[in-house]
């Protein structure tokens, strides 16, 4: 008899070890399916890809105020290099929809990561009419961030952040590294106001080696947010040029996705 009772207790103790053991193993089964399905969905979000960049376009020059001495000679002020900027948005896909059509778009936390030695950084949005030219407007100036309004007309006024919702222009800034060089004398004649003056002032080109960074943030109109980090070095010279020749292109081919976050 009591052989019996040591045994069914045995078998009771088995069974609720059983019972135990097979409530913490489906509950791992079920924490790992529940964890499976939220990575999927965030995978499945995150590369939900309907924007990129993969062209960036830079022009840079030189300009400054000048004084014309009576001794054949020129006092520069204000010596300053500008790159112009356009980032062309990819929205990767001919035919257009909700999906791939913005409704919004802002630039947000500018940064400058590594400032040049010699002068004041400044960054600006730039009508895509000026793009290429010395022109500053300073009413422009980035100090935070640039709203953009989105149109569906067949024209716009590039004079304001604008951009059409089907990708069509491009984002124009400009980079402005402003009083490089004041009060500064050099022969007045074969003086260009373009690239070639920085050479004419003695500034060495890694004196105004500049990296700068911010975020481009876009609304599609399915009400999807998306945001892509951009980094950007100034270029100012490559293997056969440089800003010294008067003025230096570079196409730049990068690889930027937007992530979509909302």
């Amino acid at each position: 008899m009591k052989n019996n009772k040591f045994l069914l207790t045995i078998l009771i103790i088995f069974i609720l070890i059983l019972i135990f053991l097979t409530y913490i193993v489906y509950n791992l089964f079920l924490n790992k399916l529940v964890f499976e399905n939220h990575s999927l969905k965030f995978y499945n979000k995150s590369n939900s890809q309907a924007f990129k960049i993969d062209k960036i376009v830079f022009f840079s020059s030189c300009n400054s105020d000048s004084t014309v001495n009576s001794n054949t000679t020129t006092t520069i002020n204000n010596l300053l290099q500008y790159t112009d900027i356009a980032i062309f948005i990819n929205n990767l896909d001919e035919n257009f929809t909700l999906e791939n059509t913005l409704k919004s778009v802002s630039i947000k936390d500018i940064s400058f990561n590594v400032v040049p030695r010699l002068g004041t950084p400044n960054l600006y949005y730039k009508s895509l009419n000026d793009f290429a030219t010395s022109k500053i407007d300073e009413n422009n100036i980035l100090d935070t961030e640039l709203d953009f309004k989105i149109s569906t007309e067949n024209e716009i006024d590039y004079n304001t952040p604008v951009l059409f919702n089907n990708c069509a222009n491009p984002i124009t800034l400009s980079y402005i590294n402003s009083n490089i060089k004041n009060n500064y004398t050099i022969p007045s004649n074969n003086i260009s106001y373009d690239g070639s003056l920085l050479k004419k002032c003695n500034i060495v080109l890694n004196d105004l080696y500049c990296n700068l960074s911010f975020t481009i943030y876009i609304e599609n109109n399915l009400d999807e947010k998306f945001k892509c980090p951009i980094y950007l070095t100034i270029p100012l010279d490559g293997e056969s040029s440089s800003i010294y020749d008067g003025s230096y292109t570079y196409t730049y081919n990068p690889n930027y996705t937007f992530y979509k976050y909302k």
